[in-house]
């Protein structure tokens, strides 16, 4: 049986999801982040799948959505960054919870998530070499580019002044993947991404995906495309998700 136990790590709400006997063993660690305008309860699916295969899963809430809510996540669209890169600075926090407490097995942790929640792993991918492996579910490895499309394409930008524009975008390059490519350092990585998602645009994903074929750092990176896929994770994709953990950690 899988317990969702709602838990707190320095004020910061989250999910943990783990096989009822297996609470008290070290295991693998692997953090899930949920999407736009999401919360954690939304992924529920995807963390139980994860957890089926004996990880323990660790399923926070972003800054301003779910129980960090701060009014609608809508009101903070100019704010999309601030909020992957407070994720990127609370990251640790999680580990060293659980490293502390001696339950994770050696320093076996991953991260997974899907559309926001992707492109925070693929963040996190980049800016720590220590994590085992990722699957990014609808995301994008080229942040600076959706970047410049999310900004082009919000309601009443001419009205933002161009300074707090670029203040939000300042820190994208050192998130970026697709600019810090051989930090994938030949670590396990999977994208999943539908061919007509109208969110985050497939072709970022390919583009990429295509350009590091052959690269030796990029040796254990794949990608599954589902042709006339949108931006909804179906259950199959998740399955595969939690079968790509299990493979990795089977390595």
């Amino acid at each position: 049986m899988i317990s969702i136990i709602h838990k707190e790590c320095q004020g910061l709400p989250y999910l943990e999801l783990i096989e009822e006997d297996k609470k008290d063993q070290s295991l693998p660690l692997i953090v899930f982040y949920h999407g736009w305008t999401g919360r954690k309860e939304n992924n529920l699916t995807q963390g139980y799948e994860i957890a089926k295969k004996g990880f323990r899963v660790v399923m926070p809430d972003a800054l301003f959505h779910g129980e960090r809510a701060d009014g609608p996540a809508e009101n903070h669209q100019l704010q999309f960054w601030q909020i992957i890169e407070k994720s990127i600075e609370e990251f640790p926090k999680f580990v060293k919870l659980y490293a502390d407490q001696g339950l994770i097995d050696g320093d076996n942790v991953a991260v997974g998530g899907l559309s926001m929640g992707g492109i925070t792993v693929c963040a996190l991918f980049t800016v720590y070499p220590w994590i085992k492996n990722a699957v990014c579910l609808e995301g994008t490895p080229n942040p600076v580019a959706f970047a410049k499309i999310l900004v082009d394409n919000l309601p009443g930008i001419e009205d933002v002044p161009q300074e707090y524009i670029h203040e939000q975008l300042a820190g994208l390059n050192q998130i970026d993947m697709s600019l810090n490519r051989e930090k994938i350092a030949g670590r396990p990585l999977h994208f999943w991404h539908g061919t007509a998602d109208d969110m985050v645009p497939y072709n970022l994903t390919k583009k990429f995906f295509d350009e590091i074929q052959g690269k030796d750092f990029a040796k254990n990176v794949t990608m599954t495309t589902t042709p006339g896929a949108g931006h909804k994770v179906s259950f199959e994709t998740t399955v595969e998700m939690a079968d790509k953990f299990a493979e990795y950690f089977a390595k």
